[in-house]
C-alpha cells in the first residue's frame, strides 16, 4: 500500500473511501504456485480491462504492478500464494461531492497461502453445491459481471442459504433460468463429448480459460452458451473452476447425485491436468525470492 510492503495486519483504507462504503472496487487474483505466477499477464490484461470498465485511473501503470507483485510476494516469501490486486474509487477529493469523477482512485495489493475455494479432500470426492431457488445473479446491466468487483451482496445471501442446508458453495440462476456462477467460480456441464459452460452474466475466469483449452486438449467439443437449469441438471459430469484450487468435480446439486455421488472422470481428469499446467514452463514468471 502507497508503495511499501507491509504485514496486512498493518494495512489501511479510509472508512470514507468509496472503496468500503459503496464496495466500488475493481480486482484481479492471480495464483502463485511452486515460486511462480501462474498467466500473469492473463490476469493483468483482466484487471486492466476491469478498471477501464469501471472508469478508474490509479496512476500506475502495468510494469509498476507488476513489479509491485513480485516484490511483495518476494519478500513475503510464500511459494503458492493467493495474490490479489485492488483498483478502489477512493476519497472524493472535496468533502460532501457525490461524482465519483471527483475520487482519487488508488491501488494495493495483498497476499495469503495459496486458497483453495473448495477444501483440497472435498475436491476430490465431489463437491456439493446448493443451486439457489431464492437469490439470482445481479443482472448483468447492473453490474458489469466482466469486470471482477467487490458487489458480492447476491453472493453472500447465496451463501447463506448453501451453508444453512449443509453445501459447500451455492450456485446462482438468472433471472430468465439459466445458470450463472458461484462466488469465485465458473461452472461446467458435460453431456457426452460436449463441455457447456455459460457466457452471459458470468466472469470469464481466467482459470475458465484454461480449462477450455484443457478440454480441447482432451478431445472434447466445448461451447460458450447459454446453460438452462434443466440442462445442467441432465449433465453427465459438472464440474467448477477457480484460481482458488483449479478444476472441483460437483457430486451433488440440491437432490441431483453425478457419478453415483462421485467426482466424475472427466472433472477429475482435468484437475490433475490443470495442476500439471501450473509447472508449465510456457504459463510461469518466475519470482526472484530475496
Amino acid at each position: 500500500m502507497r508503495g511499501e510492503v507491509i504485514p496486512i495486519s498493518e494495512a489501511t483504507i479510509g472508512v470514507t473511501d468509496w472503496g468500503l462504503t459503496h464496495a466500488d472496487c475493481v480486482y484481479d487474483v492471480v495464483p502463485v504456485w511452486s515460486g511462480a505466477f501462474f498467466r500473469l499477464g492473463d490476469y493483468l490484461t483482466r484487471f486492466e480491462a476491469s478498471m477501464d470498465a469501471a472508469r478508474m485511473d490509479v496512476g500506475i501503470d502495468r510494469r509498476g504492478i507488476k513489479e509491485a507483485l513480485h516484490t511483495m510476494v518476494a519478500t513475503s516469501g510464500l511459494q503458492k500464494a493467493y495474490v490479489a490486486m485492488v483498483a478502489a474509487r477512493g476519497t472524493p477529493m472535496v468533502h460532501g461531492i457525490r461524482d465519483p469523477r471527483a475520487c482519487a482512485n488508488h491501488f494495493y495489493a495483498w497476499c495469503v497461502p495459496y486458497v483453495h475455494v473448495i477444501k483440497p479432500e472435498t475436491a476430490e470426492t465431489g463437491a456439493a453445491v446448493y443451486l439457489s431457488n431464492m437469490t439470482r445473479r445481479i443482472p448483468e446491466d447492473s453490474v458489469n459481471p466482466l469486470a471482477k468487483n467487490y458487489h458480492w451482496g447476491d453472493f453472500t445471501q447465496g451463501l447463506f442459504e448453501a451453508k444453512d442446508a449443509g453445501f459447500e458453495t451455492v450456485l446462482l440462476p438468472d433471472h430468465e433460468g439459466n445458470v450463472t456462477e458461484g462466488p469465485g467460480f465458473n461452472v461446467f456441464a458435460l453431456k457426452g463429448n460436449t463441455l457447456v459452460t455459460p457466457d452471459r452474466g458470468v466472469l470469464h475466469g481466467i482459470t475458465r480459460r484454461t480449462v477450455l483449452e484443457l478440454a480441447v486438449e482432451a478431445g472434447l467439443t466445448v461451447e460458450e452458451r447459454a446453460l438452462p437449469i434443466d440442462a445442467l441438471l441432465e449433465a453427465d459430469e459438472v464440474f467448477l473452476s477457480s484460481s482458488g484450487g483449479g478444476v472441483t468435480p460437483v457430486a451433488r446439486i440440491n437432490d441431483r447425485q453425478f457419478s453415483n455421488g462421485a467426482a466424475g472422470p472427466v472433472g477429475l481428469q482435468l484437475r490433475s491436468a490443470y495442476f500439471a499446467r501450473l509447472e508449465d514452463s510456457r504459463f510461469r514468471t518466475e519470482i526472484a525470492y530475496t
